[in-house]
Parts: structure tokens; C-alpha cells; sequence
């Protein structure tokens, strides 16, 4: 794509349809060429589609299972926007970095989480709750809103799989997508409409942060992607769930062998590119972590570096000025720390304005260092000494803990404490995280509630 005429246009997709806006955002791929451009809506176009949404009538649960379900068939198989399925994968491979293999078996795990939206949605429906039918008390659970609004994240297409239960449950929804990665929410949104779901039902917002507010203002709940400043921003809100960083975490006690499990240890820590929030960013060792790292890295430093639309690519690529601001930031973050693999460069420039983000070990000195909590968009990984002395804090503040270790106390210690958000125990790898089952949290307890229901009204009154 050498000129403007090529570029793809990313309308906005509003209540009377596409809208092709003046004020566009140029869409770059990992070389730093431009690809797309994204349409930018205006606050007073942003206000006009939540109105609509707010107007629009729920449709039937019947209907929205079936345009759910569509919407999955036609996301993983139809042309939508002008693109083909194999057009969308390389692009969003190009645009966001993620190899290829990534991105394919992100459109699988997208299309199912449509399918099934409804049913994982109701995963959270209290037993004691029940359709209010029949005359009788009974516990109804209802919706807490109307108009849903979701500020999305650009670091893996599967986090839209999430905010479609939203749509399962009744809810008309505002799609504000990354400026980064917006290819994949628009494909969504796309077969959303193509499936059935009407135009103001959900939208497609591309815009600002200015109107992104306001989005989430005109909304009655909002769910929001972003670091650290977005969730300390809502962590009080009752109307806001917000989702940050997700420090997933291993812990090997003394009685486990370690070199058994290094497949576990090496999966959690490169798979799906390492961009996942699921992916581990830190393994406490109880005993010497020196062993554990050094045979991590032996396999992490024989990944190969390829451009992202290789059907071998493994690892993450951006580009090259954007590379080279990580490394920095990273080897500042390091000092002191001992590197296994990455302390010279995690760079391999491709030779065309992008690079390959390559896998980083390092080991710190205590359980408590700083670094163990240090987030970073491709495969890096802190190891750290831990101790029953040490207790569970060091691994708290975790999306998922895999814990590798036969100590029963200790597991169920772990499950209670509400800083370990998910639990795995054993060969089982941080970022493999079960359909139907909890992300963080169910979604559906922060959108739905109980209320009691008694229907008194006399037989044929």
C-alpha cells in the first residue's frame, strides 16, 4: 500500500449506518507505514448514538442467541467491510505485531466467544434466580442498565469476545476501539449488524480521549482497558469495571522438581506472543531461582525472530524507534537485577523499519523487588526467591497464579486470598483460561442483579 487511495477505511459505525468522518486517525503497521484510515466522531455525534442506543427496544433473547450466533459464523468466515478473513488476520498481524499464528487462533476463540456469549454470560446467574414466569415468587435477574459502553484495549482481538455478553444479556452496546488495533472491533461490529443486531443496538465509536469520557459519562455501566492510572481512576466507581495490568504469577515450592515443568513455566511466559494479560511476568522460586532461569532462558533464546504474517513467528514485533523506548525503559527498570537473557538487547531489527521484541530473563534478589510487579508487552519474565516467610503478598495483586507445588495448606491458603484472582495448580499455564469460566470475574456480576419478583395478580384479572 503506497498511497493514500489504498489505505482501508474504518468508518465509524453508528445508528443510521457508516459514517466517514473529516478528522481521521492514521492507522500504522510495525514498519510505520500507514494502512487505514480510522474515522474520529465528534462529542455531539458521540451524545446522538448513546441516545439512540438508549431509545432502542432489547430484542428478544431468542433473536439476540440467534444473531449471536450467526455473528460468530460470519466474523470467522465472511468477507465483512470489504475484508476477507485472511485480509483481516494479516492486517491486524502487520497493524498490532502479533504473529500470525496468534492472530488465527484468536479469530477461532472471537467467533465461539460470540456463539456463546449468552451462555457464558448466565455463568453468573445466581442459582436462587430463575425466569419470572409461572406466578410465584421467585428472584429475577435483571439487567443493572441499558446502554453498556466498553473503551476496548489493542493488545490481543480476543478482548472483545468478552464485552459481546453484554449484548447476550439485553444491553445495547458503545464500542469505542483502541486507536492502535480498531481492525478487529470493526470486524465485530460488522458481523454483529450482518447477523441481525440493529444499528442501534451497538456502535462502533472511534474518538479522543475527550469523548471517550463522555462515553463512558452517558453510559449507566462502562467497562475500560488501560493501566495503571485507569484503574486507580475507577477503582471506586459502582458504574465503572475497570481492567489493568494483569501480573500473572508462578509459584514453585521446595518439594517440586522444576525441570519437569518447564514447558508450563515457558508457555505461560511466550504464548499468544507474551501480550496477553494472562501471560506470566513473574515466578517466585521457594529456594535458589538461579537453576529455574537459566534453563528458561536456554529456551527462550532459541525462538526465532520473524515478521509477524510468518506462519512461524512466535514473538511480538513493533516498530523500531518503538522497540528501542522499550528496551530503554526496560534496562532501567533492570539495574541491579541479574540478566539470563535480554540484558545486551531485546531488539532484532527486521531490516524494514520494525523489530522483533525478544525475550527477557531476569532475576532479582528478593520476592518484595519492585520489578516483579513490571508488566511489559512481550515475553519477560522476573525470577524472584520466595519463603514461608515472605507469606502470600508477594503474590498477591494477580490476575493468575499457577502454583506448582503439593503443598494442600498452601493451595487452599492461595484460593482464599482475594489479591489471587484465578488459581491454577499444576502443569497448567497462566494464560489458559477456560471458556465459561471467570476472567476476572464473571462479567454478568457486574451487569446484572437479583431483585425479588411476586406476580399476585389473580387468574384472569
Amino acid at each position: 500500500m503506497s498511497g493514500s487511495a489504498e489505505l482501508l477505511h474504518l468508518d465509524a459505525l453508528g445508528p443510521t449506518g457508516p459514517y466517514r468522518t473529516h478528522e481521521t486517525d492514521l492507522v500504522h503497521d510495525v514498519t510505520g507505514r500507514p494502512v487505514a484510515r480510522l474515522s474520529m466522531v465528534p462529542r455531539l455525534y458521540a451524545r446522538r448514538a448513546v441516545a439512540a442506543l438508549r431509545r432502542a427496544e432489547t430484542p428478544p433473547l431468542g433473536e439476540r442467541l440467534a444473531a449471536l450466533a450467526e455473528a460468530g459464523r460470519l466474523f470467522a468466515t465472511a468477507t465483512l467491510g470489504g475484508m476477507t478473513v485472511d485480509r483481516y488476520e494479516h492486517t491486524v498481524a502487520r497493524v498490532s505485531g502479533l504473529p500470525l499464528p496468534t492472530v488465527r487462533e484468536a479469530t477461532g476463540t472471537l467467533a465461539a466467544g460470540l456463539s456463546g456469549a449468552y451462555g457464558f454470560a448466565a455463568q453468573a446467574r445466581p442459582r436462587g434466580s430463575r425466569d419470572a414466569s409461572g406466578g410465584a415468587a421467585t428472584a429475577a435477574w435483571v439487567r443493572r442498565g441499558d446502554v453498556f459502553a466498553v473503551l476496548t484495549a489493542g493488545n490481543h482481538p480476543g478482548v472483545h469476545a468478552q464485552w459481546a455478553e453484554a449484548l447476550a444479556l439485553g444491553y445495547r452496546v458503545a464500542v469505542r476501539p483502541s486507536r492502535r488495533e480498531p481492525v478487529s472491533a470493526h470486524r465485530v461490529v460488522h458481523a454483529l449488524h450482518e447477523a441481525g443486531f440493529g444499528r442501534d443496538h451497538v456502535v462502533l465509536l472511534p474518538s479522543g480521549h475527550d469523548v471517550a469520557d463522555e462515553l463512558v459519562e452517558g453510559a449507566d455501566l462502562a467497562m475500560v482497558y488501560g493501566g495503571e492510572a485507569v484503574v486507580a481512576k475507577y477503582r471506586a466507581s459502582t458504574t465503572v469495571l475497570p481492567h489493568g495490568p494483569g501480573r500473572a504469577k508462578i509459584l514453585i515450592t521446595a518439594e517440586t522438581d522444576a525441570a519437569r515443568h518447564l514447558d508450563t513455566i515457558v508457555q505461560s511466559v511466550t504464548r499468544q506472543g507474551g501480550a496477553e494479560c494472562a501471560n506470566t511476568t513473574a515466578v517466585f522460586v521457594e529456594g535458589d531461582p538461579a537453576p529455574v532461569a537459566e534453563a528458561v532462558a536456554a529456551r527462550l533464546a532459541a525462538l526465532p525472530s520473524l515478521p509477524p504474517e510468518s506462519d512461524r513467528a512466535v514473538l511480538p514485533v513493533r516498530e523500531l524507534d518503538a522497540a528501542r523506548s522499550l528496551e530503554k525503559f526496560l534496562h532501567a527498570e533492570a539495574a541491579g537485577a541479574r540478566a539470563w537473557l535480554g540484558g545486551d538487547t531485546v531488539v532484532a531489527d527486521l531490516g524494514d523499519g520494525s523489530a522483533v521484541l525478544r525475550p527477557a530473563v531476569f532475576q532479582l534478589d528478593r520476592s518484595d523487588a519492585p520489578q516483579a510487579r513490571l508488566e511489559m508487552p512481550f515475553p519477560c519474565v522476573w525470577f524472584a526467591p520466595w519463603s514461608r516467610a515472605d507469606g502470600l503478598a508477594p503474590l498477591r495483586d494477580t490476575l493468575v497464579l499457577t502454583a506448582l507445588t503439593s503443598d494442600r495448606e498452601l493451595v487452599g491458603r492461595l484460593l482464599q486470598d482475594p489479591g489471587i484472582r484465578n488459581l491454577h495448580v499444576g502443569d497448567h499455564p497462566t494464560d489458559v483460561l477456560l471458556p465459561g469460566l471467570p476472567h476476572d470475574g464473571y462479567l454478568g456480576e457486574f451487569l446484572m442483579r437479583s431483585k425479588t419478583f411476586t406476580d399476585g395478580t389473580p387468574t384472569g384479572v
